[in-house]
């Protein structure tokens, strides 16, 4: 069924974001279900979304918490999460996050290089604490995604290039306010082509064994996230294949006994709950193109702008015969576009237009450029 906002936000003023708190119940039920079998450890990852009310949700549903800043964390605690089920990652902590995460005594860093490890080993010395981590490892797996969210290449920024880890595990040894737990590894986002986990199984299979000659037997091991959701089909697919992505690593993982494997879900957890409605303010026609231009932009949405990226666009407001449109918002930059040639019913001002998948990477990237007022949240909830 097509996306119906609930009557008591038609007046609502826009642009806002509508969370509904159901369908996200929904798929926390449905992501806890496929990941029980496996015992398999979920930590949401608060860079999708770090609004207190949806991380309570998640909280409740027995997440952990996946950080990349110290603001992240913070937020984490902030909403509930116990200290020893948030793991901080990041290629570029600071001394001020690191400090913050070990006052607190966190579960985990993932570390990503040598000078970061002798930086922990330090930091902790001076609180007296030892820091426990795990080695973000770049496996150099393609993901067959978006260039900008692939992280698991060579080319990337991130992680312990394999050829790299005897060096850093030679230095670990020196480092005594360092505990080694395990390896973590993550090749990016909006990830549909799932045998690519597969791939990065058998890589980390083999990394294990090898780990395991020189003597190693680590207790941890978190395979990152990265699973996709249909932006193009939001109500066909309002839930992601958790099984499927369970189901790849319970086949191709050869977890040691008593491993303990973590995952670290953000986008398919939250995306498909959240919606951004807009009025349209005028609609510009000149000898090439239509344009419906509303009172959102790349202030609530940066996506489209960002990565070219695509999101379902819906006129709540008509049922007349269908035209092309260019979305776009009220920002003075050129890639403030949300759609080009969108077929939307005939489309006037004041109309109101929904666009959806938002609930990931939307309101948490949303700006005050332009000096614009922040966009409100609603939720709702039977």
């Amino acid at each position: 069924m097509p996306f119906q906002l609930p009557a008591e936000f038609l007046n609502q003023p826009t642009p806002f974001y509508y969370y509904d708190l159901d369908l996200l119940d929904q798929t926390l039920s449905a992501l806890t279900a496929a990941a029980k079998p496996g015992n398999f450890r979920v930590h949401y990852a608060l860079k999708a979304n770090s609004n207190l009310l949806v991380l309570e949700r998640i909280r409740r549903a027995g997440l952990g918490a996946d950080c990349v800043s110290g603001g992240e964390v913070a937020r984490a605690l902030e909403a509930g999460f116990g200290a020893d089920d948030v793991v901080f990652a990041g290629v570029g902590k600071s001394d001020a996050e690191i400090n913050l995460a070990l006052a607190a005594d966190i579960f985990c860093f993932n570390a990503e290089s040598v000078p970061e490890l002798r930086v922990l080993d330090e930091l902790a010395r001076a609180q007296g604490r030892r820091a426990r981590v795990a080695l973000r490892i770049n496996p150099n797996v393609d993901a067959y995604t978006h260039p900008h969210i692939t992280t698991g290449l060579d080319a990337n920024k991130f992680g312990i290039s394999l050829p790299d880890l005897a060096g850093v595990l030679e230095q670990l040894e020196q480092l005594p306010n360092v505990e080694l737990l395990g390896l973590h590894a993550h090749i990016g986002s909006q990830i549909t082509e799932l045998s690519v986990f597969a791939a990065l199984s058998r890589k980390l299979n083999d990394l294990q064994t090898w780990l395991e000659d020189r003597g190693y037997h680590l207790p941890h091991l978190n395979v990152g996230g990265g699973l996709g959701i249909s932006y193009e089909q939001p109500d066909a697919y309002p839930i992601p294949d958790f099984a499927t992505y369970f189901g790849l690593f319970e086949q191709h993982l050869q977890r040691r006994p008593g491993q303990q494997v973590h995952v670290e879900l953000g986008r398919s957890v939250v995306a498909q709950c959240g919606t951004l409605l807009s009025r349209v303010l005028y609609v510009k026609e000149s000898q090439h193109t239509r344009f419906a231009i509303l009172d959102a932009g790349m202030t609530e949405l940066l996506r489209p702008a960002l990565y070219g990226s695509h999101h379902h666009i819906q006129n709540l407001s008509s049922q007349r015969p269908g035209l092309a449109y260019d979305v776009v918002g009220p920002i003075c930059e050129s890639t403030d576009t949300f759609g080009r040639a969108r077929l939307l019913p005939e489309t006037r001002r004041h109309d109101l237009l929904a666009i959806r998948s938002v609930g990931a990477y939307g309101e948490v990237m949303s700006s005050s450029y332009n000096l614009r007022e922040k966009a409100a949240a609603v939720y709702g909830s039977k």
